[in-house]
């Protein structure tokens, strides 16, 4: 008899084209953590002799404007974007399920947080991490609280609409009815039975976070220039892409593989956890 766990993996990588998102997102993961160790140069040694050479069996990947090795930056970079989107997502999951909990379960919350969420929403995700960064200061830091706090209303509005549902079922009000307390239905019953839709929301929060990130570098409200991120990588190497492609190219597939791979894998866990879309998997 298979684990329930080996059981659902074998569901969740029945399309090949999640596995295939898997495998991309846990190469970039393994490469971001690996990054000392699997880099070939130093990603700030300068070498203006070898500035803005092509790809070539020494620089797979060409170098940059001041002859730093690209891949070896894309490398490092990867420790910066995806860990300013790992931290995004661990603190707007947590933040956002506490709150969409208590809004869905208690309806004396649920109307003043709600018009707090939409109003938050109201604003455009990008405007509203330029201004929060403008306001604090460019850092990796200032760049994880901003996004945390554009990307926590999405938690609460998955998790208040899930609550909302999962409240109104026999088992919760036979556990009122038996006497458990309000903490132990919130944190087994009700929980349990919203994480699906939390951990699905947690991979498109992810992707976007990676996106924010990198137009917010881009732009020159994120990460400060002389940590190597992705999107810091493509803003320094815009001007010089005419001439030198690879220095916008690489960075940008990377972000688009980052990006795309948990995408899709978000759409493979959606179709494995709803079961109204389980039977067509």
């Amino acid at each position: 008899m298979q684990s329930p766990a080996l059981l659902f993996f074998r569901r969740l990588f029945r399309r090949k084209l999640v596995l295939l998102a898997a495998v991309i997102l846990l190469a970039l993961v393994l490469a971001a953590l690996l990054a000392p160790w699997v880099t070939p140069f130093d990603p700030g040694a300068m070498k203006l002799v070898r500035r803005l050479k092509p790809p070539s069996e020494l620089n797979w990947l060409g170098t940059d404007e001041y002859g730093r090795d690209v891949l070896s930056r894309i490398i490092f970079g990867a420790r910066a974007s995806l860990g300013i989107g790992a931290a995004v997502v661990v603190i707007s999951m947590t933040i956002g399920t506490v709150v969409g909990l208590f809004a869905g379960f208690f309806r004396r919350l649920d109307a003043p947080v709600m018009r707090v969420v939409d109003a938050t929403m109201a604003l455009p995700d990008i405007l509203l991490a330029i201004f929060l960064v403008a306001v604090l200061g460019a850092s990796a830091w200032n760049v994880i609280f901003a996004l945390s706090i554009v990307y926590t209303p999405r938690v609460v509005r998955v998790v208040r609409a899930s609550t909302l549902v999962v409240r109104e079922l026999p088992f919760v009000e036979a556990a009122r009815a038996i006497g458990v307390s309000t903490r132990r239905i919130l944190g087994v019953h009700v929980l349990l039975n919203v994480a699906s839709p939390v951990l699905v929301q947690a991979t498109f929060i992810f992707a976007y976070a990676v996106l924010a990130e990198a137009g917010l570098s881009f732009l020159g409200a994120g990460v400060p220039p002389e940590t190597p991120t992705w999107g810091t990588m493509i803003a320094s190497g815009q001007q010089y892409a005419d001439d030198a492609f690879w220095v916008v190219l690489f960075p940008g597939v990377a972000i688009v593989l980052a990006a795309l791979s948990l995408q899709i894998l978000g759409d493979g866990l959606r179709d494995m956890l709803d079961p109204k879309l389980r039977k067509a998997v």
